[in-house]
């Protein structure tokens, strides 16, 4: 699952941009050649008024920033890291330098062995229970063929 908290001064994006952007960042993961379930992907918008946000020492509210952690797959190396983060900022691009603000994109891989979906160990990265929650969009029961999760995916 990546986990993509978003850090915003109230009032920067409007419902139907905050939609979009999360649709936008699902659509990164889901339109890889080896595809996460789109509901892997949680996109979540935390307000920080102005008198709480600072940049610099300075208080700001036109400034966003972004923290993802990853668990469904890693990055098999910095070119991978580099190449992801090109095709994440070309996503947000309409609501960050096309809405002329400052912003800040922060990736981590995280360990995907204390990961559950719905208490069930995802499935390994390109098994049949994999294509099964990718194809359902959900958490189900399925057949493991391997003990314990590893992280084998990459970005």
């Amino acid at each position: 699952m990546p986990l993509h908290r978003l850090y915003v001064p109230p009032n920067l994006y409007t419902p139907e941009e905050k939609s979009a952007i999360a649709e936008a960042i699902t659509e990164v993961y889901t339109g890889m050649p080896n595809p996460l379930p789109p509901f892997y992907v949680v996109v979540i918008f935390e307000d920080i008024p102005k008198q709480n946000y600072f940049v610099g020492g300075k208080p700001t509210d036109r400034f966003l920033r972004i923290v993802v952690h990853h668990l469904a797959r890693q990055f098999a190396d910095d070119a991978k890291k580099r190449e992801f983060l090109g095709r994440y900022e070309a996503a947000i691009e309409p609501w960050t330098k096309g809405k002329g603000i400052d912003w800040e994109v922060q990736v981590s891989d995280q360990d995907p062995a204390g990961w559950n979906e719905n208490g069930l160990a995802p499935p390994l990265p390109g098994t049949e229970g994999e294509k099964m929650w990718l194809k359902l969009n959900k958490a189900v029961p399925y057949e493991a063929h391997t003990s314990g999760h590893q992280a084998n995916g990459n970005l």
